[in-house]
């Protein structure tokens, strides 16, 4: 236990028992004076007077008997004679002062006693028990007692047999409860460990012994059914004195022929307290079996029967509870099945075993929880006892869910290694018309009304608002835990494999083993859905026994979808029709989307579309024909759902016209369609259903007859009839229409292309005695389509229709056709006309109506035109009358046509004669005309010809037409042109085209011209002959070359063999024409003579027939192309041939590598080498045989013979060279030489390193020793390793995978074990941190090549712990300290730990925090209601430690947690284990009522009710804060009867004429059951006020409360009574209306007193900071002022980081690693010295102690010893003598007693002060003291000496080091090189770094300084912002209603009171005390705060 503050080890401890002998034992403080003895001491006294013990303590403290001095306790309260036995009690702390207001001149120490008051004990069931939605705690507290039974028993290989007795029969004694086992038992200390209150079972160890000692956790077994489920030590504790006052422990072990008996009674810890007695300690009774002669109690005789049963028992235990709780007893009575329900549910799977109860099983399984009974029995007076065995209830909510599942799907999740989960989850299908899912008591389901028939019905989900999971830990449930659901069985977003209704058919259950923690009492998990949905958490499906790795949550979609389709036996929707919007439906919300279908399947029977149908349970019953079914949702296609509705059409239609949507389950299957059609069809009878009309005057109109125009339609008479034939003028009444006339209506329609026209429309009414009637219609002349019809409509409104169905009709359709014709017209003719093409002359005949009609006679029509022949071929007489074939012929005189007048006669017409107008074109071509007209036409070869060509139709017009092309074709030789021409226009033009030129020829030739137009065939072509003549222009180019005199022809594309780089000469060339005639070469055509080989050619050469030379390619390769062409108008020729060189003589060799010159070291080269013999240009000689192989070799330096081989190619005419490689040598660049005769030449090849054998670590030259590592920390440097050959050269092969290998418990980050090499060879692993416990690990590195593993290094870290990393936060606080509501927690000691287990100092207060809230919180939530911070540290040297220090306790009792946090960064924390403390009652105060009473109005007559005061009043002791208090209290309360005025002596008396009476006051309350009732004709005034008085007369309290008064109204008479009745209750109505007011106006004046007096806080803190930032030279502007504090502070940022950029001093010697927190580091890096000269000089100084690491232990020191084999020096401080060490305030040696000895030079100063030390100053002052001793730093090595010289004259003289580098040794010694420090460079970095420069501590302070300021104005805007919001609030016009509401109802009570005659009361004071009134809030708000809330809730 850590307490803050206690007594020192000298003490004993106190007793709690009184001490003997009337000695009592003091303990003194003398601090009457600072001089004084700082210790205690200790007086024992005995006597009773004052003075004695006065004498006694001068006596102890040598104090003269004059001396005058006060003894005061430490509340300071003077002791004297009168208060000497109260004060001075045993323990006593005393202070011996001069005065009482004295201050305390040093502190002290008080002893103290503190144990946890028994209401810990007592009361832990109250706080630990609680109902959650609606369940009763009771049953959970029940299975507590039945968990320590289940672990009892678990070792019993026969019935585990428990029994829960509820002994409530009245003549046995008192309720009891009893709960007995046969478990093993526990022997009397184990029964001692059950009494000590969180004695769990894994701290029992030591002196501790239970059933549970020597604990093994049990094997793994099925759903963790491991009886292993007493746990805590806490929770039968907790529920003993939850469901009772008192109990009685009784066990007996299997060894032992003794039993054990323990008692627990609240009543026996309440006894000890008031005798002051210990109240944790008793007596176990051991007697024997079935003795029970200690039972003396009558309360307690049922104990004899219970005690009787031990008689037979090897072992048992027995709980037997007493003083059961009133309520407890009515519940556990009036609701047995309920909580024998809940109990038979958590233990389900104990008494059923892992698979439940199933009951729909045959034949079960053997199970080993087959042996668990668990029987319930209630005994009561008078009634038959109620036994139960849980195993027999077979409606606990698991077995329902067990057996109302269809299929099951069972996973497994495995959680942080050891946590197991099992999980199952059921299937509930849909059967019929009902959900099958199990409904459970505590989540009741609301039924939907089915009367409704318009009402929208949507099925809710079967589990409704219920979670899925049930939790069960070890096999038994955790009640308050269950978990809503996972992420992959959840309802999917969107549209999953089966429906989303699905997913509510699912229940689950989750079965944990211990490794969830669980709250003590077991009704909550701590963590475990936080752990489940954990990304990390992986679940595995359980198929058949076996874990399935695969995706859950699609296993789980397709189990479910699985189950939807096998056992849902529910509706199907099939074809689907699309989606609609239901504007019928009045919730716009459920409009859409719905899904139309036109069929379902439902129960074996499917419904379609058109099917009749009738409903059930509607109103009436519907008949009709489904039009639709409607489904909600956005469905695509077939579904299964639970419900729909379907549209049905009421039938029949015609009575019916209306569609009716109801749910589709209130179809009836049973109705057979034959019951409907029959209906239908009787209900279809009674309607009109023909007409019968007849034709009294003839002219009847036949069906689809023919009529002439003008021909008249007959007189129509008209009967309605019905099917039965009967005559009918009206409808037929029926129950859904009334009975209306019937008319019959005539219409005659006109069907138009442009629509129907009415042409007639009448109505007949029936006359009564005759029937309907038409006349005769003789108007219709139009031609067309008609239809009379004769349609039955309703009177009034005309409707042809009724009820949707069309009323009888009859129609008869006839068509009116033209007459005979009359007159014509010419129609419309098709242009253009042209010669000899026929054309048509279409007529239209008309008759008299100017119809048009057709001819019937056989008529000749006359056509006539002046100048033209004109015949036609016949005129046609049908429907469209036209004069066909007529065509024209004569001359036109132009392409564009000439005019005629056209007469077209009809002999036999009226008007008989037309004539019209046309214009006659030229005809289609007939024929071609070709100029010249001669048959020979002569031409040279190579020219063209023109033709003449004219297009002529039959007449002899010329004529055009579209695409009128002419062609000519030359015929008689290959390749001839194709002449053609356009003649489309004009009819003639010229036809030419290209040159005609025929190849090789030689003489004259003819050719034949065909002309012709190809588009129009009957056009005759036209024929001429051509004769061709030779060309006389340049036809051959010949080429020659002269050997000699001898002329070679050299043939186009000819190739000529040639000697490598010669020159061929004499080229000659000549040219002939077509006739093979030589040609004379001119200067003309010399100019078109071109070669490719030179640009420069000699014309006159060319003249002579001369080519320039040509000069042959040194290369074979190069093949020289010559061309030579000419090039005119008429012709280009062109002769070329090709020269090939031939190889010279042998000049050279070549050496060509074939393939890479790269070969690596001890491996041949794997190209060959080709030798080649070349000419002097080159090219390879191939006259060389094998032979020459023998004069060619090889050299170059490393090159090893040894494998060379030299062959000779014949096909290549080469030599090829393998087996290069080389011996060892240097890598890069070799030179290998070839020589063959005289010749030689060079080759570079590239050596590379060999194959890769091992691994290098680069830059890691000390692997053989371990390498020091923080944990958690980064290597100082990356690991890069190098591919090396077996020589150890750099191997640069890529890809080579290199692994890490390492120990389980070492994680490297970061976590990429695979690295492969890069194209050097290396491979950089990257700068990896380490992450291991504490020790040596090593780290294998792998690779291979070519399958063959490489030699690869191991590194060896040394691991250390971190010691500044945060693991665990550290609270100390004393733990058995109460908590008073309104009181102050005691200190908490807050300290952050790290891995070392030290504590970690330099921590910013800041972030440590203290959050508190109302309740226990679970896992990581943390609903924190305030939040703390640290106090300031008192202690410098308590670095490390956070002190909380008064924090105000919460003024409401009750649980609350406090919880510390470290902010490790901005968003990590660091959080403390939750403490759990209860807020108890603080002390009493004031007795008040649970409601206050309204004021009595009372009289002495004889009704009693006219007499009470006071009914049913209950008073309660309660604290400050409104509190129940007092509960441990027991008196009496006083009732009395007082006047105001004191004189008054007629005073009421209460009946029995007494004046006062007595109530019994217990547990903190008082209960006035019986009336309080005046005495009939008691003495009184009249009309006068009396106050009621009850006066609390509580022996145990030494300070009296203050009573409760009520005052009432006596009166004499009842009806005057009756009257101030009425005004009393007005009065008691408003002073509590006046007192709400008070207090909100009250609360709201301190609330703005509160916020101005924050204001000025704000503004006097912004005074404050701006006055000290004015200090540092910092003005800042009125305005904008925030903007220029963030530009300000950036500027301040920026100058600060550019001040740190700036070089400075550092130290290079590597740090070594801070592993522990003993560990401060080398002395270099200890201390910063900012002069540079001194840095060095001492640096130099130091140099052989700067590597050397200091520590504060040997033990830390040992362990850097061992770690590093002995290498590192060490400085353990706790080995140094610290007596020797120099004082740091000592003066320098010249300064003797304060005065100066001599004027020293040079400056001297010690050495030491010129160090800074950043961290541990105090041990740093160590160390360098150690070292430095009283070194003295001096300006050079002559003021040294001068100063040394004077200081002998005085003292010893320090070594004296200048600021030069010299130095002066004690003893005087200087000169040398060891006493000349060196230049700072030849340190190598071991030097004093440079502390922060002072301008960046100034920018510090500057920035911090601004940050405050600029929050500073932020607050104080924030503050005068809520003032100003407050004090408009208080102006409005609500608040002004408030105030004189206010004034107007003071102003009423006063004229009531005045009325009552009663003086104005303190009423109103009276009711701002109640808590009811105003609901204070239960959460620990600040004050401040909590004003701020009561005012928002009066505002409300």
């Amino acid at each position: 236990m850590a307490a803050a503050g206690g007594s020192r080890g000298a003490r004993k401890p106190m007793h709690l028992s009184p001490r003997g002998g009337g000695d009592r034992t003091v303990f003194l403080f003398d601090r009457r004076r600072e001089q004084a003895d700082q210790d205690e001491k200790v007086l024992s006294y005995g006597k009773n007077n004052y003075r004695g013990f006065r004498s006694a303590v001068c006596q102890t403290f040598g104090i003269s008997s004059d001396e005058n001095f006060v003894i005061t306790t430490t509340n300071r309260k003077e002791i004297t004679e009168d208060n000497f036995k109260e004060l001075v009690q045993d323990g006593v702390t005393l202070y011996l002062l001069q005065s009482v207001d004295q201050t305390l001149l040093s502190a002290t120490k008080e002893r103290i006693d503190f144990l946890p008051h028994y209401d810990t004990l007592v009361k832990s069931g109250m706080y630990e028990y609680y109902a959650s939605e609606g369940q009763n705690p009771l049953p959970f507290a029940l299975a507590e007692l039945i968990d320590n039974s289940l672990s009892a028993t678990a070792r019993n290989t026969d019935i585990r047999s428990i029994q829960i007795k509820l002994l409530f029969d009245d003549s046995n004694g008192k309720p009891a409860v009893a709960v007995i086992d046969n478990g093993r038992g526990m022997t009397s200390k184990q029964l001692n460990n059950w009494a000590v209150y969180r004695l769990s079972k894994f701290t029992r160890q030591g002196d501790f012994e239970s059933d549970h000692s020597g604990y093994v956790r049990p094997l793994p077994v099925p759903r963790s059914l491991n009886s292993d489920i007493s746990y805590f030590g806490v929770g039968g504790k907790q529920a003993v004195f939850f469901v009772g006052q008192s109990a009685r422990m009784i066990s007996k072990p299997a060894d032992s022929q003794d039993v054990h008996e323990l008692v627990l009674s609240k009543e026996d810890f309440e006894k000890k307290e008031k005798n002051k007695e210990a109240i944790y300690c008793g007596f176990i009774r051991n007697r024997k079996p079935s003795d029970s002669t200690h039972i003396t109690n009558d309360d307690e005789r049922f104990l004899h029967n219970l005690i009787l049963e031990e008689r037979d028992k090897e072992s048992f235990t027995a709980v037997i509870i007493t003083g059961v709780q009133p309520d407890h007893m009515q519940y556990l009575k009036n609701y047995f099945h309920l909580w024998t329900r809940q109990l038979a549910h958590i233990y389900h799977y104990y008494i059923h075993g892992p698979k439940g109860n199933e009951t729909n099983v045959v034949t079960k399984g053997v199970s080993p929880f087959n042996n668990i009974d668990i029987e319930i029995s209630m005994f009561e007076k008078g009634k038959v006892p109620k036994i139960i065995n849980l195993r027999e209830i077979k409606d606990d909510m698991q077995t329902l869910y067990i057996n109302t599942a269809a299929d099951s799907f069972e996973f497994k999740a495995l959680v942080d290694g050891d946590g197991i989960v099992e999980g199952i989850i059921r299937y509930h299908p849909f059967l019929y018309d009902k959900e099958t899912f199990p409904d459970d008591p505590c989540f009741p389901r609301l039924n939907d009304d089915d009367d409704d028939d318009d009402c929208l019905i949507i099925e809710k989900g079967a589990r409704g608002k219920r979670p899925i999971f049930e939790c069960f830990w070890n096999g038994r449930l955790i009640p308050y835990t269950t978990v809503e659901d996972f992420d992959w069985c959840a309802p999917p977003k969107k549209r999953g494999l089966a429906p989303i209704e699905c997913y509510n058919r699912i229940s689950g259950t989750l079965f944990t083993n211990d490794k969830f923690q669980v709250s003590t009492n077991k009704l909550t998990f701590m963590d475990l859905e936080l752990k489940l949905k954990d990304k990390n958490t992986l679940f595995t499906r359980i198929f058949n026994g076996q874990e399935q790795r695969m995706k859950i949550d699609r296993e789980f979609a397709l189990w479910l979808k699985d189950c939807h389709e096998k056992y849902d036996k529910q509706i199907k929707f099939t074809v689907f029709k699309g989606i609609t919007t239901r504007t019928d439906l009045p919730s716009k919300r459920m409009q859409s989307p719905w899904a139309i279908y036109s069929s379902i399947e439902w129960d074996g029977k499917t419904f379609k579309t058109g099917q009749l149908v009738k409903t059930i349970k509607t109103l009436p019953i519907f008949y009709g024909s489904i039009e639709k079914f409607f489904l909600y949702g956005d469905h695509d296609g077939d579904i299964f759902a639970t419900g729909g509705e379907v549209q049905i059409a009421l039938e029949p239609q015609a009575l019916y016209a209306e569609m009716k949507t109801v749910p589709i389950s209130k179809l009836d299957r049973t109705v057979s369609d034959k019951a409907v059609k029959k209906y239908i069809e009787d209900e279809m009878a009674r309607l009109p259903d023909k007409l019968s009309v007849t034709w009294p005057e003839g002219d009847e109109l036949l069906p689809n007859e023919t009529r002439l125009a003008g021909t008249p339609i007959g007189a129509l008479r008209i009967e309605i009839l019905n099917k039965k034939g009967e005559a009918m003028q009206k409808l037929p009444g029926t129950s859904h229409g009334g009975s209306k006339k019937l008319l019959v209506e005539l219409k005659v329609i006109l069907h138009s292309p442009a629509g129907n026209k009415e042409i007639i429309s009448h109505i007949s009414q029936h006359g009564g005695k005759w029937p309907y009637w038409f006349k005769k219609m003789e108007n219709l002349q139009k031609l067309g389509n008609y239809t009379l019809k004769l349609q039955v409509v309703l009177n009034e409104s005309n409707a042809d229709t009724y009820a949707g169905r069309p009323l009888p009709s009859k129609t008869f359709k006839f068509t009116i056709v033209e007459g005979k014709a009359e007159k014509f017209s010419v129609g419309l003719l098709e242009l253009p006309f042209r010669v000899g093409v026929p054309f048509n002359i279409p007529l239209e005949l008309q008759d008299e109506f100017g119809h048009a009609t057709r001819l019937t006679n056989d008529i000749k029509p006359i056509l006539e035109a002046s100048g033209l022949t004109l015949q036609y071929e016949e005129l046609t007489a049908g429907a469209n009358c036209i004069i066909k074939g007529v065509t024209a012929k004569g001359c036109v005189n132009s392409c564009q046509g000439k005019n005629f007048n056209l007469k077209v006669t009809l002999p036999g017409l009226k008007e008989d004669t037309q004539i019209f107008k046309i214009r006659l074109q030229p005809g289609p071509p007939y024929q071609l005309k070709v100029k010249p007209d001669s048959e020979i036409l002569k031409i040279e070869n190579g020219t063209a010809f023109p033709f003449q060509v004219e297009v002529l139709d039959e007449s002899g017009n010329i004529t055009a037409q579209p695409k009128l092309i002419v062609h000519c074709k030359f015929l008689g030789a290959s390749n001839l042109p194709v002449y053609s021409v356009d003649c489309s226009n004009a009819g003639t033009n010229i036809l030419t085209g290209p040159v005609i030129h025929v190849l090789n020829i030689k003489k004259d030739q003819m050719l034949k011209a065909r002309i012709e137009i190809p588009s129009c065939k009957d056009v005759p072509p036209v024929e001429k002959m051509i004769k061709l003549l030779p060309s006389s222009h340049v036809a051959r180019l010949q080429v020659l070359s002269m050997n000699g005199q001898k002329a070679i022809q050299i043939k186009h594309q000819d190739e000529i063999n040639w000697v490598a780089g010669d020159i061929m000469h004499n080229l000659i060339f000549q040219m002939y024409d077509e006739g093979e005639r030589e040609i004379h070469i001119t200067p003309a055509m010399a100019e078109k003579i071109k070669v490719n080989w030179t640009p420069k050619i000699n014309r006159e050469q060319l003249m002579q027939g001369l080519l320039p030379d040509v000069k042959v390619p040194t290369s074979v390769k190069d093949v020289r192309y010559c061309l030579i062409s000419y090039l005119d108008d008429h012709v280009s020729l062109e002769s070329a041939f090709t020269i090939r060189p031939l190889p010279d003589e042998p000049k050279h060799i070549k050496c060509k590598l074939e393939g890479s010159n790269t070969l690596q070291l001890g491996e041949d080269l794997q190209g060959e080498i080709d030798v080649m013999i070349t000419d002097q240009y080159g090219n390879q000689v191939q006259t060389v045989t094998s032979a020459c192989t023998g004069y060619l070799g090889v050299a170059g330096p490393g090159l090893d013979k040894s494998n060379l081989q030299i062959t000779w190619q014949e096909s290549t005419f080469t030599m090829k060279v393998k087996g290069i490689r080389f011996k060892p040598c240097a890598l890069g660049s070799k030179e290998l030489c070839f020589a063959w005769r005289e010749f030689s030449d060079f080759l570079r090849v590239n050596l590379t390193a060999g194959s890769p054998a091992k691994l290098q670590i680069m830059d890691w030259p000390e692997l053989e020793k371990p390498v020091a590592v923080i944990n958690g920390r980064e290597l100082l440097k990356p690991l890069v390793v190098q591919l090396c050959d077996q020589w150890g050269n750099p191997s640069p092969e890529p890809n080579v995978k290199i692994s890490l290998t390492k120990s389980s418990n070492l994680k490297i980050v970061p976590s990429n074990h695979q690295h492969r090499t890069d194209d050097n060879g290396r491979a950089n692993l990257g700068v990896i941190s380490i992450h291991a416990p504490r020790g040596e690990h090593t780290l294998q590195l792998r690779a291979s090549y070519n399958k063959i593993a490489l030699e690869c290094p191991v590194i060896t870290f040394n691991v250390l712990p971190d010691p500044d990393k945060p693991i665990r936060l550290n609270v100390k606080y004393d733990k058995n300290a109460s908590f008073p509501a309104g009181g102050t927690f005691p200190d908490f000691l807050v300290s952050v730990l790290s891995e070392d287990d030290n504590i970690i100092r330099n921590i910013n207060p800041a972030r440590i925090s203290m959050k508190m809230w109302k309740g226990q919180g679970s896992g990581n939530r943390m609903p924190t209601d305030v939040t703390f911070s640290c106090s300031k540290i008192k202690d410098d040297k308590e670095d490390g430690f956070f002190y909380f220090r008064d924090k105000v306790i919460p003024e409401r009792v009750g649980a609350y947690s406090i919880q510390f946090t470290f902010a490790m960064d901005k968003t990590n924390t660091l959080s403390s284990d939750q403490i759990i403390v209860e807020v108890v009652p603080n002390d009493p105060v004031r007795l008040l009522p649970d409601s206050l009473p309204a004021t009595p109005a009372v009289s002495n007559v004889r009704t009693v009710a006219s007499r009470t005061l006071v009914k049913d009043l209950c008073l309660h002791i309660m604290d400050e804060y409104n509190n129940h208090t007092g509960a441990d209290l027991i008196g009496r309360v006083i009732a009395k009867i007082k006047s105001p005025n004191e004189d008054d002596t007629e005073i009421p008396q209460f009946q029995g004429k007494i004046s006062s009476i007595e109530f019994p006051f217990d547990r903190g309350s008082a209960e006035i059951v019986s009336n309080l009732v005046l005495a009939e004709n008691s003495p009184g005034r009249d009309s006068t006020e009396y106050i009621l008085v009850f006066e609390p007369d509580l022996p145990a309290l030494k300070k009296p409360l203050e009573p409760y008064r009520l005052s009432f109204m006596f009166y004499n008479d009842f009806k005057k009574q009756q009257q101030m009745a009425t005004l009393t209750r007005e009065r008691d109505q408003l002073s509590q209306s006046i007192g709400v007011y008070r207090n909100w106006f009250d609360t709201t004046n301190q609330l703005v007193n509160e916020m101005r007096c924050q204001v000025k806080e704000a503004e006097t803190r912004e005074i404050h900071l701006r006055n000290e930032l004015r200090k540092h030279q910092i003005e800042l502007p009125q305005t904008n002022t925030l903007q220029y504090v963030d530009s300000l502070i950036k500027q301040k940022v920026l100058d600060q980081d550019g001040v740190m950029k700036q070089p400075r001093r550092t130290c290079t010697l590597p740090n070594y690693p801070k592993g522990n927190q003993d560990i401060l580091g080398k002395i270099a890096h200890l201390a910063q010295i900012e002069d540079n000269e001194a840095a060095k000089v001492i640096s130099w100084h130091l140099a052989s102690d700067m590597d050397c690491v200091v520590t504060l232990t040997t033990e830390a020191a040992r362990s850097i010893f061992d770690e590093t084999q002995g290498r590192q020096q060490v400085l353990p401080l706790d080995s140094i003598y610290k007596k020797t060490l120099p004082d740091w305030n000592r003066p320098l040696p010249h300064l003797r007693n304060g005065k100066i000895c001599f004027r020293p030079v040079g400056n001297p100063v010690f050495a030491r002060d010129l160090l800074t030390f950043p961290d541990n100053v105090e041990h740093c002052q160590t160390v360098f003291g150690m070292l430095l001793g009283d070194t003295i730093i001096i300006d050079n090595l002559d003021a040294a000496n001068h100063y040394r010289k004077e200081v002998v004259k005085i003292t010893h003289c320090p070594t004296l080091l200048t600021r030069e580098g010299d130095r002066i040794r004690s003893n005087g010694k200087f000169g040398g090189l060891q006493n000349k420090a060196p230049p700072m460079d030849k340190l190598r970095g071991m030097v004093f770094g440079a502390p922060v420069p002072k301008l960046y501590s100034a920018f510090t302070g500057q920035i911090d300084l601004l940050q405050q300021y600029r929050a500073a104005v932020v607050k104080l805007d924030d503050v005068n912002k809520d003032l100003d919001l407050h004090l408009r609030s208080l102006n409005t016009p609500e608040m002004l209603k408030k105030k004189q509401e206010l004034a107007e109802q003071e102003k009423s009570l006063m004229l009531i009171e005045q009325k009552l005659g009663m003086t104005p009361s303190d009423k109103v004071s009276e009711l701002l005390l109640q808590p009811a009134i105003l609901d204070m809030p239960d959460t620990p708000i600040p004050p401040k705060r909590m004003r701020k809330e009561t005012v928002k809730k009066l505002y409300r």
